[in-house]
């Protein structure tokens, strides 16, 4: 099956910010979701040009609908989002999804796509400024190198981007998994430089905490959808209450684990690559210190016979230093393992309360 895993998109256009007096939606009430949470970063939240990420309703949908019909197992749906920036607050109103298209569609135009889109979106009159992108997640693996260049290519043309990362696995569960990401400044100026060697990513003082930052998501509704869902949920069937207390383990738990073994066993197979660099690079340090020693010896003996000493040569020619591994891939794989961490503790600490609350109502009734 091919995947877009792989799939790099990047900004059509710049994106301008709007202001206080333009108009806006209809007046509206705010809910936060569970993937509001705090910036994380050095340097990077306080930083940011975005401290908080507004979210219509009808955009959200509109997202899991992608998702349900086209997205199928592994397979990655994206999209585009459209919106506004007041002052520190990004607002997206609008969206669209990135047709799903292989390697052999060479006539494909990716921008001309975007063009016609926000050009016919602009014709009748809906937000068509560019502020980021959307991406689905197969249990939360998302921290990619493909991600992190697009996000680089969207943060530098437009600053205020984000990243939308919806999970459709965790959504199935009850709660809705969507959250908003950014690379950090630091991160930001070492993909400028383009340069991922072991010197450049110690002195810029990254690691795989402080790659991308989340910003909180505020959901947006009016008044008349807030009234809706509350008579929808009146009217709604009751769920199984004694389904929240089953004891049985999901399949998820083992899922998540067998991702995370995987990860780690590409983490060991780069840190075997860097041990060899190191090693060579050791080595090839101690012949270059044999062979100044013995040409030192040589010109010594050949002075003591008033012969003139022998030409001096470029060691960097004779010894060629090993490329070192590119570091950054170690980073988004260590990233990835943190977030499949995240996952696994999040399960198993629902799970593990339900086993102890079990374990005390059968001590109890003993």
């Amino acid at each position: 099956m091919y995947s877009r895993h792989a799939q790099r998109i990047t900004p059509g256009n710049k994106m301008a910010s709007r202001k206080e007096g333009s108009g806006s939606a209809a007046t509206s009430s705010s809910s936060t979701t569970g993937a509001a949470g705090k910036g994380k970063g050095k340097g990077g939240s306080g930083d940011s040009a975005v401290k908080q990420v507004q979210i219509d309703g009808l955009v959200v949908l509109k997202i899991i609908k992608h998702y349900q019909e086209e997205g199928q197992g592994t397979e990655v749906v994206q999209g585009v989002l459209l919106g506004l920036v007041v002052e520190d607050r990004l607002e997206i109103t609008n969206c669209f999804p990135f047709p799903q298209h292989t390697e052999d569609d060479a006539d494909f135009d990716e921008v001309q796509y975007q063009m016609e889109m926000m050009r016919s979106l602009r014709h009748v009159n809906i937000d068509h400024l560019h502020v980021g992108w959307y991406q689905s997640t197969y249990y939360g693996s998302f921290v990619t190198r493909a991600l992190l260049d697009s996000q680089f290519s969207y943060q530098h043309a437009i600053e205020e981007s984000v990243v939308l990362i919806y999970d459709p696995i965790k959504t199935a569960q009850g709660s809705l998994s969507l959250k908003a990401y950014r690379l950090t400044p630091k991160l930001m100026e070492v993909c400028k430089e383009k340069d991922f060697s072991p010197e450049a990513l110690k002195k810029a003082n990254i690691t795989f905490e402080y790659m991308f930052e989340e910003v909180p998501i505020v959901i947006k509704n009016s008044h008349l959808i807030n009234v809706l869902m509350w008579e929808l949920e009146k009217k709604s069937a009751v769920a199984d209450k004694h389904e929240l207390l089953s004891l049985a383990s999901s399949n998820h738990l083992g899922k998540n684990l067998q991702l995370l073994m995987d990860r780690v066993d590409e983490m060991s197979q780069d840190i075997v690559k860097y041990n060899t660099y190191m090693r060579n690079t050791s080595k090839q340090q101690q012949q270059k210190h044999q062979y100044q020693q013995r040409r030192q010896q040589e010109n010594m003996q050949r002075q003591s016979r008033g012969e003139p000493p022998l030409p001096e040569e470029d060691l960097s020619k004779l010894f060629k230093p090993p490329q070192p591994p590119a570091r950054m891939d170690s980073l988004l794989i260590a990233g990835q393992i943190n977030t499949y961490c995240q996952n696994i503790k999040e399960f198993t600490a629902q799970n593990l309360g339900k086993l102890f609350m079990a374990q005390a109502l059968q001590e109890y009734n003993n």
